[in-house]
C-alpha cells in the first residue's frame, strides 16, 4: 500500500503490517515505523531544494525530479531484507531511464493536464 499522506499514513502502515502486506512511506524515510513491512519510502528531498535556493538565490518556482536529486527512495536496515539485488537493479535501471529521457514521466505542471 502506498500511503501518499505524509505523517497521517501511520495507520495505513499499521494496517499493512497487520494484514501481512507491504507499505510504502512518503515524504521522508518512514521505514522505521514498521520495520520489515515497509518496502521503502518515497523521499521528498527538501534538503536539496533548500540548498539549491540558498546557493542560487533564484526567485520563482523550480521543479526538482529524480534527475535533480529532488526525489528518491529509501534503503536502510529496516527494509534491506525486503529488496533483493535484482529488485534494486531494476529500480536503478528505471531511474537511469527516467533521467536519460528514455522513460517519459507525465508533467502536469508543463501540460496542465495528465495524459495517463
Amino acid at each position: 500500500m502506498f500511503a501518499a499522506a505524509g505523517g497521517t499514513g501511520v495507520g495505513v502502515y499499521q494496517a499493512a503490517k497487520d494484514a501481512g502486506k507491504l507499505a510504502i512511506g512518503v515524504d521522508s524515510n518512514q521505514n522505521h515505523l514498521q520495520p520489515g513491512s515497509m518496502l521503502t519510502s518515497m523521499l521528498k528531498r527538501v534538503d536539496v531544494a533548500v540548498y539549491n535556493v540558498a546557493k542560487n538565490h533564484a526567485p520563482g518556482m523550480t521543479a526538482l525530479g529524480i534527475k535533480e536529486g529532488g526525489v528518491d527512495y529509501a534503503m536502510d536496515e529496516h527494509n534491506a531484507k525486503l529488496v533483493s539485488a535484482e529488485m534494486k537493479r531494476a529500480v536503478e535501471e528505471a531511474k537511469a531511464a527516467i533521467i536519460s529521457g528514455k522513460i517519459k514521466v507525465a508533467d502536469y505542471m508543463a501540460d496542465n493536464a495528465c495524459k495517463y
